[in-house]
């Protein structure tokens, strides 16, 4: 790829993904129905910028194994707002609930990863 491809991906990819960042919040804020505001707080921007903007560079069969891949990340968002809820109650720290949340996120993600190829290789 050239310089310009890569400037033209990043713009694309900040300007869907900031997108559906700005309009899931909106919806969250707006709604009168807070829990309809938290589905819209977790939609997966990333994902679906990451799936369409890798279809339309390398192809479907590599855009399949990112949403493939990205099934470990969508179970370690459980694990996240588990977490989040459990030590918001515990400190009433937002800024530590949140981080601590993010490490649970990646940790469970990367182990249900793990547990999945040990798995798939036996």
């Amino acid at each position: 790829m050239t310089m310009s491809t890569n400037w033209k991906d990043l713009l694309l990819r900040f300007l869907l993904g900031g997108s559906a960042v700005v309009l899931s919040y909106a919806a969250s804020v707006l709604l009168p129905w807070k829990a309809l505001g938290g589905i819209f707080a977790t939609f997966p921007a990333v994902m679906i910028v990451a799936v369409l903007m890798v279809g339309w560079a390398q192809g479907s069969a590599r855009a399949s194994e990112i949403a493939r891949g990205s099934v470990y990340g969508m179970a370690g968002c459980a694990v996240c707002v588990v977490a989040v809820l459990y030590f918001m109650k515990t400190t009433g720290l937002w800024w530590l609930s949140l981080g601590l949340g993010l490490v649970c996120w990646y940790l469970s993600a990367f182990l249900i990863y793990k547990v999945r190829r040990s798995i798939k290789s036996s």
